[in-house]
């Protein structure tokens, strides 16, 4: 399978990723689309005459609440939406919190703000999303997919040393693995799905994350002041690769693919200790996609 190639970088901006496309009429939602990359994400494609629905955990104005570790905000926020869905953003998401933390199903918060949540969002929305007739569900992923699998076994971590950075790893490759799951059983209705890794961005993301990590990223100084290292992005180049796969003609028809922070697919790869590019196997294989979509369905049931 030949991969795809964009004529952009990893410099390219959303709005540039946009130019001269026009959304107009289509109806879009970005989940935590209210700051960083998200925040870029909805204004490239309003930019472009997108209908943008912002959900986030804690609307302002012009928004609209949706927690995605709570399963009832989730069915709440699906339920109110009516009419046709051109194209659904997972973009909200928690990383390296220090200690395990669950929700009220028990759910390790991770997974289930990066991955259930997401799930259960789209999956409510599918009738939605057929409706437009040439959908696009697209998944925002990180490189973290490359350091772990899905564990199947112990999902959350229950029996194993919770680890804040497996457990990303772990709901990163949730995050690819859906958007495989729903290429697998939704292209008969014309329905594309994707995921993407932003690249390294200075946002609130990084909030749990230790200082000695982010003087080893080169991403702070000695004093606890903020650096930004040549390979790290500006927001509005960190939404870039959103921007694509959410809005460009360039990837019409494109399903069950996964791109770099440079707008390009990625290398499928073998993942695991020091590798930095490219997409894990594990994250695409197509029969952990099927398992996977089988156990989210089962949990999100209960």
């Amino acid at each position: 399978m030949t991969r795809i190639s964009t004529p952009f970088t990893a410099r390219t901006t959303a709005a540039e990723v946009l130019a001269g496309v026009d959304l107009t009429g289509r109806r879009i939602i970005v989940t935590g689309g209210a700051s960083g990359i998200g925040l870029e994400t909805v204004r490239a494609l309003r930019g472009a005459g997108a209908d943008v629905t912002v959900a986030t955990r804690d609307p302002a104005a012009g928004e609209r609440r949706l927690d995605l570790s709570d399963l009832g905000s989730v069915r709440a926020f699906a339920a109110s939406w009516t009419g046709p869905l051109h194209a659904i953003v997972a973009n909200a998401g928690i990383m390296a919190l220090p200690t395990r933390q669950v929700t009220a199903r028990g759910w390790e918060l991770q997974l289930a703000t990066n991955f259930l949540g997401h799930f259960a969002l789209v999956t409510a929305l599918h009738a939605n999303l057929r409706q437009a007739g040439d959908a696009r569900v697209v998944m925002v992923s990180s490189g973290a997919q490359l350091g772990a699998p899905f564990d199947f076994d112990d999902p959350h971590f229950e029996k194993r040393p919770y680890d804040p950075w497996t457990a990303y790893s772990q709901s990163k490759t949730a995050d690819v693995l859906l958007a495989v799951g729903a290429a697998r059983r939704w292209a008969d209705d014309g329905l594309i799905a994707n995921a993407l890794e932003p690249g390294y961005i200075h946002t609130g993301l990084q909030r749990h994350v230790d200082a000695a990590t982010m003087r080893a990223m080169g991403a702070m100084d000695e004093a606890g002041r903020l650096l930004t290292p040549d390979y790290f992005k500006t927001p509005e180049q960190g939404a870039a690769t959103s921007a694509l796969l959410a809005g460009s003609p360039l990837v019409a028809g494109v399903t069950g693919r996964f791109f770099s922070s440079d707008n390009q697919e990625a290398e499928v790869v073998r993942g695991g200790p020091g590798v930095m590019a490219g997409v894990a196997s594990w994250a695409v294989d197509p029969e952990a996609a099927d398992r996977l979509w089988a156990y989210a369905l089962d949990a999100i049931s209960v």
